[in-house]
């Protein structure tokens, strides 16, 4: 399904409306998206090629911070080849905003990596579009940033 200006329109709408309104009552949707991203974090402390697989879609597309841009394939392969690369992940300030079938998370990401025989502090924002397939919520598309210093 291609991405119109009517669907960013409605979708910021929707997100903005969430950030809003954080204690409304939460759907079966939003629910379910949060226990997706709560899947998708448990797979990358602990990588699961199949975990990772099924929580991703086709077409996803991946941005890391530092401007790199991963498919399903390479996120999936460049996880699960590191091993463990996250040594800790926390998710803080979370909103979900679903409209239809399409639903926008954005969160604080901090933790470290443990790449190279050091630890490395992680600061940073992520912003997440999520595609519903049936009844499972599939990555669509992820954007992280990084955040100014406290």
């Amino acid at each position: 399904m291609k991405m119109n200006r009517r669907h960013m329109a409605a979708l910021g709408a929707a997100a903005a409306v969430t950030a809003a309104f954080p204690a409304a009552a939460q759907t079966a949707d939003d629910r379910a998206v949060a226990q997706a991203v709560e899947a998708l974090t448990r797979a990358m402390l602990n990588p699961d090629r199949a975990a990772l697989e099924a929580l991703a879609h086709d077409a996803l597309s991946y941005g890391h911070s530092a401007g790199r841009i991963e498919n399903k394939a390479e996120f999936v392969g460049n996880l699960v080849g590191r091993g463990n690369p996250f040594g800790e992940i926390n998710i803080s300030e979370q909103t979900i905003a679903v409209v239809g079938d399409d639903a926008i998370v954005r969160h604080n990401f901090t933790g470290n990596t443990t790449g190279g025989g050091r630890v490395t502090p992680v600061r940073i924002g992520i912003l997440q579009v999520w595609k519903k397939q049936g009844t499972n919520w599939r990555l669509f598309a992820r954007q992280a940033f990084v955040r100014p210093a406290a």
